[in-house]
């Protein structure tokens, strides 16, 4: 009997829209089809409905001695100090931080599908949030996820080189992107990231800037 994203795949005209996510099943047999890619995909990642995703080396914090204020209108990328860890030195992430980090996999998905960036529970439960509002994994594009990491926590959390630290869900789309992430016209700011980035939204006042005249 064909799974139900067969079904779903073979019927994009359907009048019928699913919000599905795969299941662990559906998850083999599309990285097997090259429309999901988890690389490199760790012993057991693969969960009932998700893959887990693991901790970098590579992390951005913002230099609070120099900066007072972020201008959103304005390139930040100087205002933040990068930070690498290894298997011998751990980033520790104070109560109220905020750091930028990165996945160890290279995650990317088809232009008729896309992923979604969970925490993990037991690490919610110590106080960590992994993403703020990056957790979307557009159609089209092929990435190290960036984690926007924050201790909510009274206490410091230590983070180890290349730990379970989030989960990809996955989820087809009603018929494949016209404007995947690729697509130059869409404007992406992070295609295929390997390292931190700091926030490009100055770019929003620059280019495809039609908002600031709308009425």
């Amino acid at each position: 009997m064909p799974s139900v994203y067969s079904l779903l795949t073979n019927s994009v005209h359907s009048a019928t829209i699913f919000h599905m996510i795969l299941s662990d099943i559906d998850i083999k047999k599309a990285l097997k089809e090259g429309r999901i890619i988890v690389d490199p995909l760790f012993p057991k990642a693969i969960q009932p409905a998700s893959v887990d995703l693991h901790l970098g080396p590579d992390f951005l914090v913002f230099n609070t001695k120099k900066h007072a204020c972020i201008d959103p209108k304005e390139p930040i990328d100087g205002m933040m100090d990068k930070v690498t860890i290894d298997d011998d030195h751990q980033f520790i992430i104070h109560p109220g931080q905020f750091a930028l980090g990165m996945t160890y996999e290279v995650t990317g998905v088809a232009a008729d599908m896309v992923g979604r960036l969970e925490g993990k529970s037991s690490l919610g439960r110590i106080g960590l949030i992994i993403h703020a509002t990056a957790g979307y994994l557009d159609p089209g594009n092929r990435l190290k996820m960036t984690l926007e990491l924050h201790n909510v926590s009274d206490l410091p959390i230590k983070l180890y080189y290349k730990m379970p630290i989030a989960q990809m869900s996955f989820t087809p789309l009603s018929s494949p992107s016209e404007n995947p992430y690729t697509n130059k016209r869409v404007g992406s700011k992070y295609y295929g990231n390997m390292k931190p980035k700091a926030s490009q939204y100055w770019k929003n006042f620059q280019v495809n800037n039609d908002w600031i005249k709308f009425n």
